[in-house]
């Protein structure tokens, strides 16, 4: 198996990878799928089923798809142009697709919400389809956005295409492979992976990518910690990063700041990120946009807070992350439509507290134990988004995802890397756990904290 770190942790914009970037992704997978047809088109319609459907306003789908089907990107995306783009489709009712000129696609009409039973493939479904001069399907496909940004056709999902690419040294597809393969060659995980990589590309290609990740993260920390205001959407849930960091910088080094204050800094450097996701930002999945907080705030702790700290290890952290996110993912899901918020900032935790565990000098086996714990102790958390944004309980959720996630690193370092739950069986519970959980609680916004609001 290889899914390389710049899969895990890919740029992009808020509120959310499945609801958002995957379905602009897709729209731009149909358009290339059009250009190669022998036949004109005139027209587009798209459908949008199960978790897209439920939550899709709160999480901009329709947004997404409509700004895909004009040609716009998640990683190239420019918010002004996309405002005028958009303004322009809904007063004319066509969309100028790059290479297909204009076609007929009335958002109100063509743009449909289907709040009917999921589709079979996965929760996160849409159609996407080209019509002819009379209005009639000519083409259709069926896409589904599967969690941190990825999308597979409905063919894909069922057969999935063979691996590509050159063999890798290190193609662990367990932690028990990736333990005993760093047993055997002496290497950290965050080496084997990068030895991974670099099949793929060039060291400079992946350490300036490594570093292009850092800064897209560090940035979004900083823009949420100058921001004030009102998050989009309707619950008027104000920013508080902002506020939090002026007092936690009024209080700093005073003799009077209690110790626990440092749980305060975790929280509001992932806070920082999520205000951003929320008000459709530029963030990077990691691995999803709801969880897109935990991985920045714990390197930034790390960083800014711990002794010894180099900004020329965030690469080995990123690998690190990257490699046990790809574990989650290839055996359970990081998705929240699928398994609920332990898909998402459960593996987000995971992540963070086994990039944080290598760079403190833990051993391979304190990594895993400390990518363990902190999964561990996320195990049976709900998706339950109030009113289908990724806000309430979102935003709070990753500063505890990050402090989780530091008491999970420091608790394997006390260690010597043997314990008793294996990370494999916990990504398995975790999958089993999703497969059992009430389709309430799984970015429906049908259940919990969804359904349990004031009434104002």
């Amino acid at each position: 198996m290889f899914l390389s770190v710049f899969e895990m942790f890919k740029i992009g914009i808020g509120p959310s990878s499945s609801h958002t970037m995957g379905p602009m992704v897709a729209a731009a997978r149909f358009l290339d799928h059009l250009r190669g047809l022998p036949f004109a088109v005139s027209g587009l319609r798209a459908s949008l089923h199960g978790s897209l459907a439920f939550t899709g306003v709160g999480h901009a789908t329709d947004r997404a798809v409509i700004l895909g089907l004009a040609g716009f990107t998640p990683d190239a995306y420019d918010a002004e142009r996309a405002e005028e783009a958009l303004a322009a489709i809904h007063e004319r009712g066509q969309v100028e697709a790059p290479g297909l000129g204009l076609l007929r696609f009335a958002p109100k009409t063509d743009l449909i919400f289907d709040y009917g039973p999921p589709l079979p493939g996965h929760a996160n479904g849409l159609r996407l389809m080209a019509t002819d001069a009379q209005g009639d399907v000519i083409a259709q496909e069926t896409y589904y956005s599967i969690g941190g940004g990825f999308v597979v056709t409905d063919a894909e999902l069922s057969n999935p295409p063979a691996p590509t690419g050159p063999t890798t040294p290190y193609p662990f597809e367990s932690a028990a492979q990736m333990l005993e393969m760093a047993r055997e060659s002496g290497k950290s995980i965050a080496a084997m992976k990068r030895a991974n990589e670099l099949t793929r590309m060039g060291p400079q290609a992946l350490d300036d990518g490594l570093e292009r990740l850092w800064q897209v993260m560090r940035d979004c920390i900083d823009r949420g910690l100058a921001t004030d205001g009102v998050l989009p959407g309707g619950l008027s849930v104000r920013r508080r990063a902002r506020g939090i960091h002026t007092a936690l910088q009024a209080e700093y080094g005073l003799n009077l700041t209690a110790p626990h204050t440092i749980n305060d800094w975790i929280s509001v450097y992932a806070m920082a990120v999520n205000e951003e996701n929320a008000a459709g930002g530029q963030v990077v999945t990691a691995p999803t946009n709801g969880a897109a907080g935990v991985v920045p705030a714990t390197i930034r702790y790390w960083l800014d807070h711990v002794p010894g700290a180099q900004p020329s290890r965030v690469g080995e952290f990123l690998l690190t992350a990257a490699a046990i996110g790809g574990l989650v993912k290839h055996n359970a899901s990081i998705s929240g439509a699928e398994c609920g918020c332990q898909a998402e900032v459960g593996s987000a935790s995971a992540m963070a507290a086994a990039g944080l565990a290598a760079v403190l000098g833990g051993t391979p086996e304190q990594v895993e134990n400390a990518a363990e714990i902190a999964l561990e102790h996320h195990l049976g958390m709900t998706c339950d988004p109030v009113k289908g944004l990724v806000q309430v309980p979102c935003i709070e959720r990753n500063g505890l995802g990050a402090i989780k996630a530091v008491s999970a690193a420091s608790l394997a370092l006390r260690g010597d890397g043997t314990h008793f739950m294996p990370l494999d069986n916990c990504i398995e519970a975790m999958r089993q756990t999703g497969a059992d959980m009430s389709e309430k609680y799984k970015e429906t916004a049908l259940g919990g904290l969804a359904v349990n609001i004031p009434n104002c």
